[in-house]
Order: C-alpha cells, then structure tokens, then sequence
C-alpha cells in the first residue's frame, strides 16, 4: 500500500495539460472523489473545461499563462502527450508533473518508441529509420512490401500512415510522404488487435485493465470488446507486458499498449499512450474504477482500487459522422430505449467527419449478446 504521508488526498487541485474527452472523463472522476480540477486547454468551451473548476484558456507556449497556472495547483498530468517540451520543464520546475517528462518524450515520437521497445527486447514489427529516399529504397529492399510508412513524429488515428502494398518508386513516395524523418515498418497481418492498459504510481505498483479487442474502421477505433476474444494466455501475457514497459518507463501515471496479434498467437507490441485510452473508455461503466479514476490515484499516490470486470461490455465510438450537419446532433433515442446501454457525450459543439463526439456501452451476461445489441444499436443510429 501507498505511504499515507506521500499522497495528495481530496480536497487538492488537480492541474490537467489538455483539455479534449480523456480530460472531460478524468475531471469527472477527479470531481466525484472531492478533488478540485484545473484544465490548461488553449481552446474556449473545451470538453474538459466544461466540467473543470477553472479553466485556463491560453497558448501552450504563455509562460504567464503557464506560471499562473502551475501556482495554483497541487499536482499536474495530461491527458494527450503531445505538450512541448519547455511546457512540462516549466511547469515541472514548479509542480510534481506525472508522467514525467522523459516518458512522453519518448512515446510522442514513433522513432524514439521503436528504439525503446526493440533495445529492451520487447516484440516489434520489423523497423527501419528513415531520412531520405536513399534510406527509403534500401529498407525497401530489406524489409519488403507490404509496409506501412509512418511519420516520426505526431502521428494518431491513422494520420501521418501511408502504406506501400508493392514495389514503387522510393524517390516518388518520398517526395509525396512530405517528411523529414519517418519509420518504415513491416506490414503485419494480425488475426486481432488488443490494448492492455496498466496504472502505476511513484512506489513501483501497478494495477492493470482487463484486456480490450479492438475493432478499427478508417484507422480509428470502432468498437472495444471486453473481455477479449483470445486465449486467457494472451490476455495474461499482454498484461504482463504492459507491467513490465511501465516498469521500464519508470511511469507514474496511466499507459495503454496496443498489441498487433499475429496468425500465430503471437503478440506484437504496436504502439504506447501515455495516458488513458480510448479503447478503456468501458472502464467507466463496466469496472469497480475506472481507468480515470486510476489515473487519478497513480499521480496522487493514493491506494489502488479494483480493476474487476463487473460485466462483458462492448464500447461503440460516436464519430461526428452521424451528425446531420455539424450543429445538429442524431437522434440518439436508440441508445437511450437500450436498458443495458450507456451514453456519454463529450460537450463538442460541432461534428465532422471523424472526429470523436461521443461514445456508447452496453453491458449484457456475455460480449455475444452484448455486440449484437450494440452493433443493431448503431445501424439504427445511421439509418
């Protein structure tokens, strides 16, 4: 257990970097438990703000904004990694921040993430570095097609991906990709794809999620299963993995493991998130805690709670798709009639074509019966 002396108990003010859904949902935990939360979010209106105590609406890169910001608060985490370095040092200089630093720089940069995982020893695809399209035709040669070329940097929901399913003209797909540094990686064909998401806080525990399937349409996350359809094996060993990358991160705070599953039963480690997930938005209906509420006690060195699967549960992303016309939301009624489904909304006021607005659970005895009342859900949301 957590030293009683070390933690920030309720009643504190969590500072939150970021201000979009995974905020929104983390402040509404962070409320539940008493604590006070302050959103940092260069946006008006944001998700997070919505339901925050203050927020503060300014440049990542206004270091007044920024000093105000870190003064009045007890402790700070994020809920994207994608803050400038000079942000996280400020603060930092100033607050605990969680995760740390290193952390997000390693995990905001796909190259600096490959290099970590592959020298720790962790099962990758098959990479290689790119500059140029010199480097672009010999990996080519080394690695084969079909392969996926990635941005370095930034890259999330498929953006930044170009896959190469036959011979082609480095020089050309070089000049078309537009980047000064990329990773070529080795197609894999997966029977699934699953994410482990783990807690741990600054004393070394840790505390892990029941493993998600994870079901993608346009390279952004669909539908979550859980538990999911794999031998109980797998999910253990995912688990594990994700335990033991935490470990090597020296985390403190949340992370989520994407695993590609190989024909073969084996598990291929995709990608890291250095804060809640997506594909554990379940969580919030489906388990004793959270993956939010977690969180919250990883950076204030509080007690883990369980992470039990109280019920199989399938999670449906709302993209702004089904938005009418960007001000006007859907008829939602087929969700609401669901006795067994759960809404949640994220306070956006405008839908576009994929950008995520909302999601829904439904929880029944088995993920069976629960994906096909969740599936017949949303045709009816789309006719």
């Amino acid at each position: 257990m957590s030293s009683h002396l070390n933690s920030i108990p309720p009643g504190a003010t969590i500072g939150l970097l970021g201000g979009g859904q995974l905020g929104r949902m983390f402040a509404l935990s962070a409320r539940k438990m008493g604590y006070r939360v302050y959103t940092f979010e260069p946006q008006p209106d944001s998700p997070a703000g919505q339901i925050s105590d203050r927020e503060f609406t300014a440049n990542y890169l206004d270091r007044d904004a920024l000093d105000s910001f870190a003064t009045s608060v007890d402790v700070v985490t994020f809920e994207f990694e994608n803050i400038p370095a000079e942000v996280v040092e400020r603060v930092a200089a100033q607050k605990p921040v969680y995760p740390r630093w290193s952390v997000l720089h390693i995990c905001q940069n796909r190259e600096r993430e490959k290099k970590f995982l592959a020298s720790r020893g962790y099962p990758v695809a098959p990479f290689r570095i790119i500059h140029s399209a010199a480097e672009l035709a010999a990996a080519l040669h080394e690695i084969g097609t079909p392969c996926v070329l990635k941005t370095a940097n930034f890259g999330y929901d498929g953006k930044g991906q170009l896959k190469i399913s036959a011979p082609a003209d480095p020089n050309e797909i070089w000049e078309r990709f537009a980047a000064r540094k990329a990773v070529l990686e080795s197609w894999i064909t997966h029977q699934s794809e699953v994410s482990a998401i783990v807690a741990r806080n600054a004393q070394g525990e840790t505390s892990s999620f029941p493993v998600a399937e994870n079901l993608h349409r346009n390279h952004i996350l669909d539908v979550s299963v859980v538990p999911a359809r794999i031998p109980l094996q797998l999910a253990a060993e995912a688990e594990a993995i994700a335990r033991r990358i935490a470990a090597d991160l020296d985390l403190v705070g949340l992370l989520a493991v994407e695993f590609f599953i190989s024909p073969k039963d084996e598990l291929l480690v995709n990608e890291l998130a250095p804060r809640p997930h997506n594909s554990g938005h379940y969580t919030f209906d489906a388990c004793v805690t959270s993956q939010f509420e977690q969180q919250l006690r990883a950076v204030c060195s509080l007690p883990f709670s369980s992470t039990r699967l109280l019920s199989p549960v399938v999670m449906v992303n709302l993209l702004g798709d089904l938005w009418p016309n960007p001000a006007t939301p859907p008829d939602f009624y087929p969700v609401l009639a669901e006795p067994d489904a759960r809404l949640h909304l994220y306070g956006k006021s405008e839908g576009r074509k994929g950008r995520k607005m909302g999601h829904f659970c439904v929880l029944k005895p088995n993920v069976e019966e629960a994906l096909s009342t969740a599936l017949a859900i949303r045709a009816k949301l789309n006719s």
